[in-house]
């Protein structure tokens, strides 16, 4: 992307983070433990660093509003709808990975 201009970028990447936030709402089967135990993030991660870059400028977003922008419902919602408990393998592999973040 280097012959992009900045705004360009920047468009295009908020274009694939949308499409990753959507993808994950329809990929409801998917559980945020598998994700982190394969990718390292996941849905709980992507709000952050979204609540990380509003604070960094000086935007007023809170943490329950980023969960819901990315869930796209009530975080507590989406837990009773979806998630389920994690297994004692999955836990493990948690364990055994756990990123830093």
């Amino acid at each position: 992307m280097k012959d992009i201009d900045d705004r360009t970028r920047t468009e295009l990447e908020a274009a694939a983070f949308r499409r990753l936030v959507e993808h994950l709402r329809e990929r409801t089967d998917v559980q945020n433990i598998d994700l982190m135990n394969l990718a390292g993030f996941c849905r709980n991660c992507l709000s952050n660093w979204l609540k990380d870059a509003a604070d960094q400028r000086g935007v007023a977003l809170s943490k329950e509003d980023s969960r819901t922008h990315v869930y796209g419902m009530p975080y507590e919602e989406w837990k009773q709808l979806h998630q389920s408990e994690a297994s004692p393998s999955q836990l493990a592999d948690f364990e055994k990975s756990k990123p830093g973040h």
